[in-house]
């Protein structure tokens, strides 16, 4: 699997992806509809390495021409609306591209032969749990947010393409990652900007929500193992086993820059917010023998030095 078909590749994930991947000698061909959070500054340090076309996913005689023209041996489909806030005010576009545009790729992907398909979905189509408890590749699915319900389908469908037609999907669940070039919409690029400004910085309710971090760059090795040695029809949870309350990593970020905690501002909480989630990793690592390496400690001091290294660009995104 020489070529790859990487979808939502300026995004915060699928950028990550297409660097590691020109890195390791793929060749890429990127589809992008650049979003607002699409960005093809993510991707100048390989622009001269890799095919980009500017593409809608829904938008089926374009994927078709582009896979005519590139013939790619796997697609990596990271497109996706993703910010939950935004599937609350409106759902309409997070139907679109995940559910309408994840369907088109897969019947073109069929078409066109592709040798492997990876779905990557999210830990948020698993639900909540509570103090207690992981979430397992079995799990029954129980998305509580529109965003959520609309990655579930488009997890639904790539499994249902596989059973149905043979179509050689493969499904990949990471929990919440963070790191370089995430869109400040985000929590933690969110409150580095604000603490960095001495502005408020939002905390939902109390703060007391769960989270599972995983830093950016060890989920591309994940999913770059499940593309080398990962079984068709099956699903990967992808999570760090480092679990977070949301105020916790605040004062963390405030710490390292050495701001003062009354800088946090308590608001109304998010509709429906999941309380907690939790992945048990314990598939992918004995079965492909991937586990992460960045302790989150770690990760989000070199997340912070990132985004003050790189205020020019967050500047830019939080003023358009």
């Amino acid at each position: 699997m020489n070529k790859l078909l990487v979808t939502g590749g300026a995004g915060f994930m699928g950028s990550e992806f297409v660097r590691s991947g020109v890195s390791k000698g793929y060749k890429i061909v990127v589809a992008d509809k650049l979003t607002y959070a699409g960005d093809i500054e993510r991707l100048r340090e390989v622009e001269k390495d890799i095919a980009f076309y500017k593409i809608d996913i829904t938008d089926r005689v374009s994927i078709e021409s582009v896979l005519k023209k590139e013939q790619p041996d796997a697609i990596i489909h990271w497109a996706a609306e993703s910010h939950v806030d935004k599937s609350i005010q409106d759902a309409t576009p997070f139907l679109e591209t995940n559910v309408k545009g994840t369907q088109v790729l897969l019947d073109i992907a069929r078409k066109f032969e592709v040798k492997r398909f990876l779905n990557i979905s999210t830990d948020e189509i698993y639900g909540e749990l509570k103090e207690e408890g992981q979430f397992y590749e079995t799990t029954p699915l129980n998305p509580n947010s529109p965003y959520s319900v609309s990655k579930a389908s488009a997890d639904m469908l790539g499994r249902a393409y596989q059973r149905t037609y043979g179509l050689p999907v493969i499904t990949v669940r990471p929990s919440n990652n963070y790191g370089p070039w995430q869109y400040p919409e985000k929590l933690i690029p969110v409150v580095i900007y604000k603490a960095f400004r001495d502005e408020k910085i939002p905390v939902y309710s109390t703060g007391q929500n769960v989270r599972e971090w995983l830093y950016v760059s060890d989920c591309i090795d994940a999913v770059f193992l499940i593309l080398e040695k990962g079984e068709i029809g099956e699903t990967y949870n992808v999570g760090s086993g480092e679990e977070k309350r949301n105020i916790d990593v605040v004062k963390m970020i405030l710490g390292i820059l050495g701001k003062p905690e009354d800088l946090i501002e308590f608001v109304t909480d998010r509709l429906g917010h999941d309380f907690r989630y939790s992945l048990s990793s314990r598939k992918i690592n004995e079965k492909i023998g991937w586990k992460s390496t960045t302790k989150f400690a770690d990760g989000i001091e070199k997340t912070v030095k990132w985004y003050l290294d790189h205020m020019e660009w967050i500047n830019r995104k939080m003023q358009g």
